[in-house]
């Protein structure tokens, strides 16, 4: 009885003191964490992919009102590779949209950190092939590449 009460007292104390070491993260940490786990893909690597047709699954996962500043542009022959869903309702729909877990999916945000945590947690859902797009919609820009708004395809140019 002495052993078992010394063992679940040991026990006890080594609990409390992982969690008392135990460090908390931030939501910059938590970001560069899934960063590393997922890796980043280019702006530039991501274009010669769509130019070249590979069979890539595109997946913005920005609310709403910020898809209104523009989205990578895609045509007629590869809409269906092109998908929306809010990084809020992930978990609840990316399995009735993308049901190939082998498919090569490039996450994207405005600037990268949600598209980072929705590439990790795609990876925990089973989905082998998922990265997230270097610096979001704002890198893809700042590479030179079009962005599709209510007013069509527009680069933006840098003012000298």
């Amino acid at each position: 009885m002495k052993d078992r009460f010394l063992k679940v007292v040991f026990i006890g104390i080594l609990a409390s003191s992982t969690l008392v070491m135990a460090k908390e993260m931030s939501k910059m940490d938590l970001i560069n964490e899934a960063k590393k786990e997922v890796g980043e893909i280019t702006p530039q690597k991501l274009k010669y992919m769509l130019d070249e047709g590979e069979d890539v699954i595109v997946l913005d996962v920005r609310e709403s009102e910020q898809r209104s500043e523009g989205s990578i542009p895609y045509d007629e022959f590869n809409k269906e590779n092109f998908h929306t869903i809010t990084r809020g309702n992930l978990e609840w729909k990316v399995d009735k949209e993308i049901k190939d877990k082998d498919a090569v999916i490039v996450t994207y945000c405005r600037r990268g950190g949600r598209g980072a945590l929705a590439a990790e947690v795609l990876r925990k859902m089973g989905y082998k092939n998922v990265t997230t797009l270097k610096g979001g919609l704002k890198g893809w820009a700042k590479a030179g590449y079009p962005v599709k708004t209510g007013l069509g395809n527009v680069v933006l140019k840098k003012e000298e």
